[in-house]
């Protein structure tokens, strides 16, 4: 396989995870997209379904994963200031263990995966159980994510606020009509302490 291909892959394949909006969640869309992943790659074979269905459940364990070097900081920032502090997320991972490993103890409010409530983002149920966790009102409420369906939208549909963090250097393809909207498009979550005191 080749590794320079991966962005490539990512941005093809990136579809298949926008599903209906009624979507209850399916491991088959993530193992389709794993596997979506691997061909454009060039893996292939008979061995492809099982290999995309071993990176499917490898997921779920948090030593595969990194998060971004300004989180940890920005999250304890954001709770030493009093504001609640949510996880909303459409994978199979054990959010508690997630919290644990990355050392968020104490930090989170609330935290619904998708795999365990049923519905996935952009389904307006799953936001409901957020906020209703963390007894929060939806009008009160902003939704940071990377995606516009399943974040953004997700979030407005559930009649919260949302903000947009895109990392790439370039501008967001849709940032122009998301701010027209009221919808901040952020680079580093580092900028989220300033605007959520903008907003309140």
């Amino acid at each position: 396989m080749d590794a320079s291909r991966f962005e490539q892959a990512v941005a093809s394949a990136a579809p298949l995870l926008d599903g209906p909006e009624d979507a209850a969640y399916d491991a088959e869309v993530f193992v389709n997209y794993v596997r979506h992943l691997i061909e454009c790659m060039g893996g292939g074979g008979d061995r492809l379904d099982a290999c995309a269905r071993e990176i499917y459940a490898e997921w779920a364990a948090c030593q595969h994963f990194e998060l971004y070097e300004e989180v940890p900081a920005v999250l304890r920032e954001l709770a030493a200031s009093g504001v609640r502090i949510g996880l909303i997320s459409n994978s199979h991972r054990c959010l508690a263990a997630f919290q644990s490993h990355f050392d968020l103890q104490g930090l989170i409010a609330a935290a619904v995966s998708s795999s365990e409530h049923g519905f996935m983002k952009p389904h307006p149920s799953i936001f409901q159980a957020a906020l209703q966790l963390a007894n929060v009102q939806a009008a009160e409420a902003v939704m940071v994510g990377d995606s516009v369906r399943q974040d953004v939208e997700g979030a407005l549909g559930a009649g919260m606020r949302a903000v947009l963090l895109h990392r790439g250097l370039e501008s967001h393809v849709h940032e122009r009509e998301l701010t027209d909207r009221g919808v901040p498009v952020i680079r580093s979550l580092r900028e989220l302490g300033n605007l959520v005191t903008r907003i309140w």
